[in-house]
């Protein structure tokens, strides 16, 4: 969550006076227009409203994030006033994913403002090349059907006095339905064939994505797959609505033909 809060701290109010939509908040970063002995070793003063700010982070479960350099965030180039540190990074509490910030001042170029950044690690995500599968319609669909039902026909639900009994029924069902599943079923390598809309677009992207592991690459493959899914669709049911359409238009011509034949005989 990327925040400014002007000098009155119009945004810390209306964040404290809101209830806000924060499920699982990894970061709130910004210019929050505070300065205080607790996070700018240039200035000797504490104010409450740094208490309101802290208080608020902590309703995120999120706690201050110490920069690796203690540096000012904000530069001034009038000699009469002092340097700043208004711009702060909080972060999840007892995040194991993210460590202290770190200032660039030397990035500022142009603006007062310095660079503040902070490293997200990604883990690593497998992305599946082989699935199960049983084949509609095959001697090994009907083989687990049958597997499954005996298993639920055969299951002791005579005595479920209270929810554990429950949840351990659950979960021998579960682990029973898996283990005939796993009996009758094929395993498979998914390829650009097990899909008929997967083309080499799909392929490319996913072959870029094993190989640097990126979020940036790995959003790129989503986006690709769910384009040429939408493409592929739209033209098959373009297809059935012709189809349907030139069905229909025949239907009518037989019916005409037909009463044709009825008046003239």
């Amino acid at each position: 969550m990327n925040i400014y809060s002007d000098s009155s701290h119009s945004a810390l109010k209306y964040l404290k006076d809101t209830e806000v939509n924060h499920c699982n908040l990894l970061i709130m970063m910004g210019n929050f227009n505070i300065r205080d002995s607790l996070w700018d070793s240039f200035f000797s003063y504490h104010l409450s409203i740094s208490d309101n700010l802290i208080i608020l982070a902590d309703s995120l479960d999120l706690s201050l994030s110490i920069p690796t350099n203690q540096v000012p965030t904000r530069y001034t180039d009038n000699t009469n006033k002092s340097n700043l540190t208004i711009n702060l990074i909080f972060i999840q509490c007892n995040s194991p994913t993210l460590n202290n910030h770190s200032i660039y001042s030397e990035w500022c170029l142009s603006s007062n403002y310095a660079f503040l950044t902070i490293t997200i690690l990604i883990s690593e995500e497998i992305v599946n090349i082989r699935k199960s599968n049983i084949k509609k319609g095959s001697d090994k669909e009907t083989q687990f059907l049958k597997d499954a039902a005996n298993i639920i026909n055969n299951l002791n639900v005579s005595n479920l006095m209270n929810i554990h009994m429950l949840e351990n029924i659950v979960n021998e069902l579960t682990i029973k339905v898996e283990e005939v599943w796993n009996w009758n079923a094929k395993l498979a390598n998914i390829m650009r064939y097990s899909k008929s809309w997967w083309d080499n677009n799909c392929s490319r992207e996913l072959e870029k994505y094993r190989i640097l592991k990126s979020l940036e690459d790995r959003k790129f493959f989503c986006r690709t797959v769910k384009s040429i899914k939408r493409i592929f669709f739209d033209l098959k049911i373009n297809k059935i609505a012709n189809k349907k359409l030139r069905t229909i238009g025949t239907h009518e011509l037989d019916q005409q033909i037909k009463a044709s034949c009825s008046r003239s005989y």
